[in-house]
């Protein structure tokens, strides 16, 4: 039997939970070092080159890369090749680096006694 309504769009979790964050301790242009001890760049730090807030992620220069197919254009004089191009990685997977220490470093804010942010 058929539904008298359409079908509801389901709205992904991720993107559920992107939408969620007010502020980002990560930004572009901060050093970063992936923390994920399961991912095959462990240990490697970059520079953010993007943040994509919609979906939880950042590319960070220099990680992450993986070969790119280009497909030949002959009205441009273009041939095929394979470029070597930066993927996004999950923003809970990368830590900001401290500049003094140069070790990953959790964020954090609060609020001293006499009012001032830290």
């Amino acid at each position: 039997m058929n539904n008298a309504f359409p079908q509801r769009k389901q709205i992904k979790p991720a993107l559920q939970e992107a939408a969620k964050k007010k502020r980002w301790n990560i930004l572009r242009g901060d050093t970063v070092q992936v923390i994920d001890r399961k991912h095959p760049e462990y240990g490697k730090q970059g520079i953010v080159q993007t943040v994509d807030r919609k979906r939880d992620r950042v590319i960070v220069d220099g990680v992450n890369v993986a070969p790119k197919h280009q497909k030949p254009d002959p009205d441009r004089g273009l041939s095929g090749r394979t470029i070597m191009k930066e993927r996004s990685i999950h923003y809970s997977n990368v830590n900001l680096v401290d500049p003094v220490t140069g070790l990953p470093t959790r964020v954090s804010r609060k609020t001293l006694d006499d009012g001032t942010k830290v």
